[in-house]
């Protein structure tokens, strides 16, 4: 089977629904007959296992892949909740980039779509020289950036697209996430302003509305056919 094409996964915050944007954009992604899974880049705050892996599971029915138990999808855990250089360094350790970068390339070897969440936003450190961006731009992995329309937020999101464009990256779309607590106009106006700028910056145009869900179901049908056409 030839490589298939990996996606970054990555939000405006932590806390910003990025494992649950990747468990039900890889539920979608089945139920329209595509072959992706999902892979934990680096997990913190747990030991041996990984838990955002574990909902985007649950999330798709509970079917396991080989590279589940081969560690592939989960490569980089560290037991302190914190940025991966802090929890790594606490252990007395150094996040192995080769490690995390080979085994996406053996996920990508048999399947066709690969998520990659990241962990919190683009600029965490992974180490003292590398963002978690660094590493998806110099993989050229295509940036799904997770936002939401809460005050504050077309900031955020604009930097970080900033942040990807001024490394080369490509954008396949943007994720409006739900959030508690959102003003209607705010939240409105904010979708049409990530849409005006993506296409100003030379980005597809592209942001895809995930309405409010539980972590328990039942989930919403949402078309991410756009982003992976």
């Amino acid at each position: 089977m030839g490589a298939g094409r990996v996606y970054f996964v990555s939000g405006i915050d932590t806390g910003i629904g990025k494992t649950m944007v990747a468990g039900i954009m890889a539920r979608s992604l089945a139920a329209a007959g595509r072959d992706a899974i999902t892979v934990k880049m680096v997990q913190t705050g747990n030991v041996g296992f990984s838990e955002d892996l574990e909902m985007h599971r649950a999330m798709c029915g509970g079917v396991r892949f080989p590279e589940d138990a081969d560690g592939l999808t989960a490569p980089q855990i560290f037991k302190f909740p914190s940025s991966p250089q802090l929890a790594a360094s606490l252990e007395g350790r150094i996040v192995d980039t080769t490690a995390i970068v080979r085994a996406v390339r053996r996920c990508a070897e048999h399947h066709e779509i690969v998520l990659v969440e990241s962990a919190g936003g683009l600029a965490v450190p992974l180490t003292e020289k590398m963002l978690s961006v660094d590493l998806a731009a110099s993989e050229g992995w295509p940036l799904v950036l997770v936002t939401c329309g809460r005050l504050g937020s077309i900031n955020h999101t604009l930097l970080s697209l900033e942040a990807a464009k001024s490394r080369g990256m490509s954008v396949a779309g943007v994720v409006h996430n739900w959030c508690d607590g959102v003003d209607s106009t705010i939240d409105a106006d904010t979708r049409k302003t990530v849409s005006r700028r993506l296409a100003m910056m030379g980005f597809p145009p592209i942001v895809i509305e995930v309405p409010r869900f539980n972590a328990e179901g039942p989930y919403p049908d949402v078309d991410f056919s756009e982003m992976f056409a």
